[in-house]
């Protein structure tokens, strides 16, 4: 499992060391090394509503089923893994003015849920729920519906183009770092 990486200058010095192949980069910022696998470049709050019914087959729902009306907010974030960059993919020329960058696509993480953002609007339960209730650990049975927002939000950050936007965030972030280093022309790719 991966760890939460440094944000901000802490994890731009970092990804200078990653560049530790380039010439002169090396020893830039003294001697302390951290391994950052990827680079965290955007993240996005999502809020979705989940309606999630089970009913019985052949009992009214006043005696035997459940509709939970659910809330869900939560966040996924965007990143690019920098865990396999090797020597092919960094590429400067002669004088040290221009870079050429490979790294693979975005990638999003998974969905947080955020229980303090996420809450049931409404629960019905028919008699028989209602006392198996009684006898359970999760009374009202919000793992399902829990489980079922992360699906939604997951889906929602596919659909919101958040992997496009970490991609154009970390050129932002590679281009200025680098640039800041004295290198004029900067080109980054995905894929």
């Amino acid at each position: 499992m991966l760890e939460p990486r440094p944000r901000g200058i802490r994890g731009s010095i970092v990804l200078v060391e990653r560049f530790s192949l380039v010439p002169g980069f090396g020893g830039l910022f003294g001697e302390e090394t951290r391994d950052m696998t990827r680079y965290e470049a955007a993240v996005g709050n999502f809020q979705v509503v989940v309606d999630l019914e089970k009913d019985a087959a052949f009992l009214p729902d006043a005696i035997r089923g459940t509709r939970t009306l659910y809330v869900g907010a939560g966040t996924v974030s965007g990143y690019v893994d920098l865990g396999a960059l090797g020597e092919r993919d960094v590429t400067v020329n002669g004088d040290r003015t221009k870079a050429s960058i490979r790294l693979p696509h975005a990638v999003l993480g998974t969905a947080a849920l955020d229980p303090n953002r996420s809450y049931a609007v409404s629960k019905q339960r028919g008699l028989l729920d209602r006392i198996g209730d009684l006898f359970s650990d999760n009374p009202a049975g919000e793992q399902a519906v829990q489980k079922l927002a992360a699906q939604h939000i997951d889906e929602a950050a596919r659909d919101s183009g958040l992997a496009g936007r970490a991609e154009k965030n970390t050129t932002s972030m590679l281009e200025g770092l680098l640039r800041s280093l004295g290198l004029r022309e900067v080109t980054v790719t995905y894929g």
